[in-house]
C-alpha cells in the first residue's frame, strides 16, 4: 500500500498553462524572437525551462538569458495565472485525513511552488513542498530523492512511494529513484501515449480516478 503520495505541481495539482505561455512569449519576445506557436508553448509545460528554451535551438548562454526574463515576469504575474484542478484540495484533504503522507515534488523553483501551493489552498495538506533553490541544478529525479529524504524514507520502503504527474520526466524521474508513477491527464499537455509509453503504472483523467487508485493500491 502507498503511503507517501508526491506531486508534481504544473499541470498536475494546477493547470497553469495561461501563466506559462504568457512568460514564455514575453522572454522569447524579450530576446527579439518571435514567439512560437501555441501548439509548441503546450509542449513546455511540465518540463524544465532549460529543456524547453534548448529545444527552440538556445545555447546556454541564450537560455539562461532566456530563463532570467521567463521569471521577470513569472514571479510577479505568471505564476497566479493559474488554478487548482477540480477537486484536487479536496482530494488531498480526504486522503491526509486518511493518513497518507503528502509533498509536492516539482522542477520549479521551491520558492514559487510554495507561492502556488499556498495561494491556492493546497498547502495544509503537504507535509513537504520540493523544487530546485537558485543555488543548485536539481534534476526531476534529484527532487524527488529529496522529498523521500524529508520523508526519512528508505530504501526497503520505495513500494510505499507513489509519485503523480502530467509528463514523461515525472515517470521518467520516478523510474530512476526507484518508485512507481501514476500519470495524469487533467489538462491533456502530455502527448497521446506519452505516460503510458514512458512506463507510468496508470494514468487517470480525474482528480476522483487518481483518488481512487491511490486508495486501492
Amino acid at each position: 500500500m502507498y503511503q507517501y503520495i508526491l506531486f508534481d505541481l504544473d499541470g498536475t495539482l494546477t493547470d497553469s498553462k495561461e501563466g506559462i505561455m504568457n512568460c514564455f512569449k514575453y522572454a522569447v519576445e524579450k530576446l527579439g524572437d518571435q514567439a512560437p506557436a501555441d501548439e509548441k508553448l503546450l509542449s513546455f509545460i511540465g518540463p524544465p525551462l532549460k529543456h524547453s528554451f534548448a529545444s527552440l535551438g538556445y545555447d546556454d548562454e541564450k537560455t539562461e538569458r532566456a530563463i532570467r526574463y521567463y521569471r521577470e515576469r513569472y514571479e510577479p504575474i505568471g505564476k497566479y495565472e493559474n488554478a487548482p484542478v477540480t477537486g484536487g484540495v479536496e482530494m488531498c484533504a480526504r486522503l491526509k485525513s486518511m493518513g497518507y503522507r503528502m509533498a509536492v515534488a516539482s522542477s520549479k523553483p521551491q520558492n514559487m511552488c510554495i507561492d502556488i501551493c499556498t495561494h491556492f489552498g493546497f498547502a495544509p495538506y503537504l507535509e513537504y513542498i520540493v523544487g530546485p533553490s537558485s543555488h543548485n541544478n536539481w534534476t526531476k529525479a534529484d527532487v524527488i530523492r529529496e522529498a523521500m529524504r524529508l520523508f526519512g524514507v528508505s530504501e526497503e520502503d520505495y513500494s510505499m512511494v507513489l509519485m503523480v504527474g502530467d509528463r514523461k520526466f515525472d515517470v521518467y524521474g520516478a523510474k530512476e529513484c526507484g518508485i512507481d508513477c501514476v500519470g495524469v491527464e487533467f489538462f491533456g499537455y502530455a502527448a497521446p501515449g506519452e505516460l503510458i509509453e514512458a512506463g507510468a503504472i496508470a494514468v487517470a483523467a480525474t482528480t476522483e480516478e487518481l483518488e481512487e487508485f491511490i486508495i486501492s493500491h
